[in-house]
């Protein structure tokens, strides 16, 4: 067979890493992975000791929140460069709340002109509409629902009540996504939140004290009971705790459909340290926690207790994020453009596998979203999504690249050992050396495979 591409590394797959191994390409699909002499392509590449792993998949983007801000031009051109080839994009954008076909397909007519990297969509609610339009949000190809047990704002990320939580499951269940949702119990964050603020306590100690670690563990434990009442797959979308981890594998012994998400801010950065000295730029929901919680998440990845990587990326302009005030500056940081390099350094340096880093930050995902058809794994018949790191180290700085919308990032000042030196959507070389070359609108939408229905019953 001709192949369009060859890249020869050290290939990392989620079960094991192959040493000058080799992944050959055709028809913009992965044909061939193997080991030893490779093959003859139009484009071939010797790549000596450098990484060669699939496409990154960040379950978790909010290009939208902020209008006249980000947006995919944006969001997708820091993925491209960070080797993220494809995100799953948030449904509470500023102004059009993604709670109905019609939603839907307004994002995805939005979307397609500007990405750069393919892109999927979750689906969410209007809590005055209940669960009725679920089945025409997942016949417009949604990959999953996001919903959240604290409300934000009433109607741009509201809160959704038990009752109506348990309806919206099981409008989900048939359809076989999965159930999405923001772990904060809201009566016991507002109570907090009101004990902190007549405290005065006004510095970077007032997030974490507004949201201790039981009113994460109170909302996950209403989040899979609900799955585990409805028989709907259910996801927390973020845990900073090793026991929220403890109490997914509960769920999962007892034989319920039940994951946890972590994010790379939870793995990289820390209460005393980070938030100390960087207040309202290392705020997020739910809070970054101390170093020794940092330490027991590595463990719980090791362990296989995590089940996705992912950044929960939103570019908040920097006046969101410097008020004195802790509590007054918005939740969220930047993350596309680093993700992938700061995972694998943190594994390097705890003696963690770097298989995870194929699994969770891209074969996992592509099977929780219902992507694994074409995305997710440098398997042949899959889309030769590829992304490259060499072991040259640099500083991070998410101003000197050109690649965010936003110079600030709470990763700023990193040292990353490994950097990624190239990225493939689909075989084509979209990033090389931190350069985006990818125009907008290189990126699709990519959506599960409809649901095929036999005897009545969906299969």
């Amino acid at each position: 067979m001709d192949f369009d591409l060859v890249l020869q590394g050290t290939v990392v797959l989620p079960d094991r890493i192959v040493k000058e191994g080799y992944v050959a390409v055709h028809g913009g699909k992965i044909t061939e992975v193997g080991l030893g002499v490779p093959p003859a392509a139009r484009e071939r590449h010797l790549l000596g000791s450098a990484l060669i792993l699939p496409g990154a998949i960040d379950a978790q983007v909010h290009s939208l929140s902020q209008k006249d801000q980000e947006d995919f031009v944006w969001s997708t051109r820091s993925a491209a460069a960070g080797g993220v080839t494809t995100i799953v994009d948030m449904p509470y954008d500023e102004g059009n709340l993604v709670c109905s076909a019609a939603a839907v397909k307004r994002k995805i007519d939005h979307a397609a002109p500007q990405a750069r990297v393919d892109f999927a969509l979750y689906g969410t609610i209007d809590p005055q509409e209940g669960p009725a339009r679920i089945p025409e949000i997942v016949e417009a190809g949604v990959a999953a629902f996001k919903f959240s047990t604290f409300g934000t704002d009433p109607k741009r990320f509201p809160r959704i009540p038990p009752a109506l939580l348990d309806a919206c499951f099981a409008a989900i269940a048939p359809t076989g996504l999965t159930a999405g949702v923001h772990n904060e119990d809201d009566e016991a964050v507002r109570s907090y939140m009101e004990q902190v603020k007549a405290s005065g306590i006004t510095d970077w100690r007032a997030h974490g004290l507004s949201r201790p670690a039981i009113t994460e563990l109170l909302a996950m434990h209403t989040i899979f009971e609900t799955g585990a009442n409805t028989g709907c797959p259910a996801h927390v979308v973020h845990c900073s705790l090793g026991r929220g981890y403890d109490i997914a594998r509960a769920y999962r012994r007892d034989g319920f459909a039940a994951t946890v998400e972590c994010c790379i801010h939870y793995l990289t950065l820390d209460e005393e340290n980070d938030v100390r000295r960087l207040g309202g730029k290392a705020k997020i929901n739910p809070p970054v926690r101390p170093r020794a919680e940092v330490e027991r998440l590595w463990r719980k990845v090791a362990e296989g207790d995590v089940w996705l990587v992912s950044t929960d990326h939103v570019s908040w302009s920097e006046n969101r994020k410097t008020d004195p005030d802790m509590l007054a500056n918005a939740s969220g940081v930047p993350g596309l453009e680093v993700m992938v390099p700061l995972f694998v350094k943190g594994a390097l340096e705890r003696g963690i596998p770097l298989t995870w880093a194929a699994r969770l930050m891209a074969d996992n995902p592509a099977k929780h979203f219902r992507l694994d058809h074409i995305k997710g794994a440098l398997t042949p018949g899959k889309d030769a999504d590829i992304t490259v790191l060499e072991p040259r180290e640099s500083i991070y700085d998410a101003s000197a690249s050109g690649n965010n919308v936003v110079g600030w990032s709470p990763y700023n000042g990193t040292r990353l050992p490994w950097t990624v030196s190239a990225t493939y959507l689909r075989g084509e070389r979209i990033a090389e050396g931190g350069k985006v070359l990818a125009a907008p609108g290189t990126g699709r939408f990519v959506r599960p495979p409809p649901r095929q229905v036999i005897s009545g019953a969906a299969a």
